[in-house]
């Protein structure tokens, strides 16, 4: 039998659920489009490009994910609310909203992780196939666009699947911010109900089969990604 509490919230955890994956989807999108030009930052050869990502990349790895979104969210959000012409702009709506703090905190850090996953990648594609494209005709672009990073995404979708796992798991921070995901939502069903422990185990199960789907989705597009090797 379905427990009173989980009939009655059903509703709220289900927007928490929303939210939580409207999150997971904006912040590896807009985040993987990121790494991919942190990571052609990186290995560009003009020094102050490669420098300035370098820098990127070292302040976001080095800092702790929850004080960025506190320096977005209490920082930039004071800030902005201290300037009329921002306050009557339509941007204000969503400068005031920790939502979009919470994406734009989990992008840039998505950016810097993967992208320097994705740098390792590039560099890991045999030169070989960069030569085969050369002799084929190919410009650098088209080369980069058609092999190198096609074969780099390849070679790093275990990686960027784990990586994936762990942006889901991220997302959870944005309850720290009143923002009511799916850890918020059972935290507001544990204030209401004094269910300690159950909800959150609820909402543990809810990420166990998200993680799941993730890993399942990866898996699939690495069985498409590999060739089938037929025996004489």
């Amino acid at each position: 039998m379905i427990p009173a509490w989980i009939v009655e919230y059903a509703a709220l955890l289900g927007r928490g659920l929303q939210t939580t994956i409207t999150l997971l989807l904006l912040s590896s999108v807009f985040g993987f489009l990121l790494a991919i030009l942190v990571a052609l930052a990186r290995i560009s050869k003009y020094k102050v490009i490669a420098k300035a990502s370098l820098f990127y990349t070292s302040v976001f790895r080095g800092t702790p994910l929850l004080i960025q979104i506190y320096i977005f969210y209490y920082g930039l959000g004071s800030l902005f609310s201290q300037f009329p012409l921002i306050r009557g702009s339509f941007l204000w709506p969503y400068l005031r909203d920790g939502y979009w703090y919470i994406v734009f905190a989990l992008v840039v850090s998505v950016g810097a992780y993967v992208g320097e996953v994705i740098r390792g990648g590039l560099l890991a594609v045999p030169k070989g196939e960069m030569e085969a494209a050369s002799a084929f005709g190919m410009t650098s672009r088209q080369s980069l666009l058609r092999v190198r990073l096609p074969r780099a995404m390849r070679l790093l979708l275990p990686t960027l699947a784990g990586e994936t796992v762990m942006l889901l798991k991220s997302t959870a921070l944005a309850s720290t911010i009143a923002v009511i995901d799916l850890l918020g939502a059972a935290n507001v069903v544990r204030a209401q109900t004094l269910q300690v422990y159950e909800p959150l185990l609820l909402v543990a199960g809810v990420y166990v089969c998200l993680t799941f789907l993730i890993e399942a989705m990866f898996a699939f597009f690495e069985r498409r990604g590999t060739p089938v090797r037929r025996s004489a």
